[in-house]
C-alpha cells in the first residue's frame, strides 16, 4: 500500500479520533474536559499546562509528559493501549502506532486507522483461552501430584526426627559402653598371664564354664528333639487325614484321637462332617494346664530367641567385671599394685622404673610372667574395644547425616520452603537422543551414555539452583547446574544447564550442546505445579 493512501485514509480518521483512544483503563477517567465559559479544556497529566480539550489526540504533542496525545505516535516515549476486546489488553511503543504495521499485539488493529489492520481478537482470544485452560488443568493435576511430595517431606521429617532422637539414646548407650569396655581393656592390660590364669581358677569362673557346656549340650539335644517332634508330628497328622474310619483298626482310631488330643485338633470324623469332607487341620491353641509357665522359667520362644546370645557370652570379661567390683585382689604385688597411688605426673617414670626392675629380675627367673606380658584375652579386650568405638563413630555420623538432612528439608536453598523436592533428591532421569543418552540424577550427577557401548562421561555434579533469581520464588527452582564434570579435550569441564517447567510428569524433554561441553537440557516436573491463586479466577476479556 502507497503512502500516500495511508496518510489519505489517516487523515479523516484523525479528525474524528476518539479522546480516550489509546488510553489505558485505570487513567481514562482522567480524560475529562473542563469547561471555562464556552470552552472545554483539559490539563496535562503532570499538572504542567492546560490546553484546549480539541487537542487532545490531534496527532500533535502539546504535553511535556505526552498525555495529550495518547492515541497518536507524536509525543516520543509515550505508550499507546490496545483494548482488544474479545481477549485480552496490551500496550505498544506509540512509536509503533499508524506505522503501517499490523503489531501482533494488537489483534483488534487499534494501532492503525480503521480498515487497515482485521480485528482478530476473537479468533485470538479463543485459542489462547483454549491454551490457558489446557495450562490450568495441567497445573492443577500437577499441583495434586506436588501436594504428595509436601506430604512425603513432612512424613520424612517426622521420620528423620524420631531417628535422631533414637540415634541420641543409642549414642548415650555406645558411649557408657564404650567406658565400660575401656575400664575392662586397661584392667586387663595391668593383668599378667600368669595372675589371668590364677583368676581363672577361681570356683566362680569354672562353674560358669561348666554352665555354658551343660546349656550349648541341652540347646543340641533340644533341638533334636525339635526336629523329631516336627517329623512325628507330620507323620501323624497325614495319618489323620488319610485314614478310613470305616475301616476298623483300633490302632490306627487310638494314634489318631491321642494326636488330636495332644495337638488340640478337632476329630477329624466331625471336621469332614462339618465341611462335606475337606479336612481342617488348623490347630486349635491347647489349653492344657502345661501351657502355665512357672514363674521365671524361659518358654520356648525366649530360648529360641535369647540362648544364642546368652552362650556368646564373653567369661573372661565377666570376670574382669566381678573383680571391679569386690575390689582388686589382695595377692597381687605392691610392686605391681603402687601405680594406683601415685599421681598421674609421676607414672611414666614410675612405669620406666618398674619394667626395669622386672626386665633385671626375670633374668635370675623372678617375677616371670609379669605385667609386660600381653594376653590373648588383653588383646581380646582392646579389640572389642575398638570395635565398640567403631560402632560409637558409625552411629555419630549417622546423627550428623540425619540432622543435616533434616535441616535440608524445608531449607529454600535446599528442598525448597515446602520440601516439595526432597520426593525427587536422587531420582534418575533420562533421554536417548539416538547417539547418546542423557541422565540426570537430581541432586547429585548428569551424565552422558554412549549407546553403542563403552564409559560415559560425568557432566557435573550438583552446585546450585538458579543464581539470577532469589531462593524460595518460582523462577529460582526452573534451573539446576550441574557443573565440573569430564574436563572435554582441548576444552572447558562439562556442565549442564537443567530447565524445568510445570508438568504432570519428571522426564526430560530436549538435550542441546549450546557451546563446546556446555550443555541445556529441559524437562518437566510436577515439583513446579504450584496450586491455582483462584481456582474462580478468569481472563481478562
Amino acid at each position: 500500500m502507497h503512502p500516500w493512501l495511508l496518510l489519505a485514509l489517516a487523515l479523516p480518521s484523525l479528525a474524528a479520533l476518539d479522546k480516550t483512544h489509546g488510553v489505558s483503563p485505570s487513567l481514562v477517567s482522567k480524560y475529562l474536559p473542563s469547561t471555562k465559559g464556552s470552552h472545554q479544556t483539559w490539563t496535562c497529566l503532570d499538572g504542567s499546562k492546560e490546553i484546549a480539550w480539541s487537542a487532545v489526540n490531534d496527532d500533535y504533542c502539546d504535553c511535556q509528559d505526552g498525555s495529550d496525545e495518547p492515541g497518536t505516535s507524536a509525543c516520543p516515549n509515550n505508550k499507546f493501549y490496545c483494548r482488544n476486546e474479545g481477549h485480552i489488553g496490551a500496550i505498544i511503543q506509540s512509536s509503533r502506532v499508524n506505522d503501517g504495521l499490523c503489531e501482533q499485539e494488537c489483534c483488534d488493529g487499534s494501532d492503525e486507522p480503521s480498515g487497515v489492520c482485521p480485528n482478530t481478537c476473537q479468533e485470538v482470544g479463543a485459542e489462547h483461552r483454549k491454551k490457558t485452560d489446557a495450562e490450568r488443568k495441567l497445573r492443577k493435576t500437577g499441583s495434586k501430584i506436588r501436594s504428595s511430595y509436601i506430604a512425603y517431606a513432612h512424613k520424612e521429617k517426622k521420620r528423620l526426627e524420631v531417628l535422631v532422637a533414637d540415634l541420641v539414646k543409642e549414642i548415650e548407650t555406645r558411649e557408657k559402653e564404650v567406658e565400660r569396655l575401656r575400664d575392662i581393656a586397661e584392667r586387663a592390660e595391668s593383668l599378667s598371664a600368669a595372675e589371668l590364669e590364677r583368676k581363672k581358677q577361681s570356683p566362680l569362673y569354672q562353674s560358669l564354664l561348666v554352665h555354658h557346656t551343660a546349656l550349648k549340650s541341652l540347646q543340641k539335644e533340644h533341638k533334636k528333639h525339635l526336629e523329631r517332634e516336627k517329623a512325628l508330628g507330620d507323620i501323624l497328622t497325614s495319618l489323620r487325614t488319610g485314614y478310613n474310619p470305616n475301616y476298623q483298626d483300633m490302632a490306627v482310631l487310638e494314634a489318631v484321637r491321642g494326636w488330636e488330643a495332644l495337638a488340640g485338633l478337632p476329630h477329624i470324623n466331625d471336621v469332614r462332617k462339618g465341611d462335606d469332607g475337606e479336612a481342617d487341620t488348623t490347630a486349635e491353641k491347647p489349653t492344657t494346664e502345661d501351657n502355665v509357665e512357672d514363674e521365671g522359667l524361659w518358654n520356648a520362644a525366649k530360648i529360641e530367641k535369647e540362648l544364642d546370645q546368652l552362650l556368646k557370652t564373653d567369661h573372661v570379661t565377666l570376670l574382669l567385671e566381678h573383680d571391679q567390683l569386690v575390689g582388686p585382689a589382695s595377692a597381687q604385688s605392691l610392686l605391681l599394685d603402687i601405680s594406683a597411688y601415685l599421681p598421674d605426673v609421676l607414672l611414666p617414670s614410675y612405669h620406666s622404673f618398674r619394667d626395669s626392675v622386672l626386665s633385671a629380675l626375670s633374668v635370675f627367673g623372678i617375677g616371670g610372667g609379669g605385667a609386660s606380658d600381653t594376653s590373648a584375652e588383653s588383646n581380646r579386650a582392646r579389640v572389642a574395644l575398638s570395635d565398640a568405638e567403631h560402632s560409637l563413630k558409625l552411629t555419630q555420623d549417622e546423627q550428623r547425616t540425619a540432622n543435616e538432612d533434616l535441616s535440608d528439608i524445608f531449607d529454600p536453598d535446599g528442598f525448597g520452603p515446602e520440601g516439595e523436592w526432597k520426593k525427587l533428591d536422587g531420582m534418575c532421569l533420562s533421554k536417548d537422543t539416538g547417539e547418546y543418552t542423557y541422565e540426570v540424577c537430581l541432586f547429585d550427577e548428569a551424565r552422558q551414555i554412549p549407546n553403542s557401548g563403552g564409559s560415559g562421561f560425568s557432566l557435573g555434579k550438583f552446585s546450585s539452583w538458579d543464581k539470577a533469581a532469589r531462593a524460595g520464588e518460582l523462577e529460582y527452582y526452573t534451573r539446576q547446574h550441574y557443573t565440573q564434570g569430564a574436563k572435554c579435550w582441548n576444552g572447558p569441564h562439562r556442565s549442564v544447564e537443567l530447565v524445568l517447567t510445570c508438568g504432570t510428569e519428571n522426564t526430560l524433554l530436549t538435550v542441546a550442546e549450546l557451546e563446546k561441553c556446555e550443555y541445556q537440557i529441559t524437562g518437566t516436573t510436577p515439583a513446579l505445579c504450584r496450586p491455582l491463586e483462584d481456582e474462580h479466577t478468569k481472563d481478562e476479556l
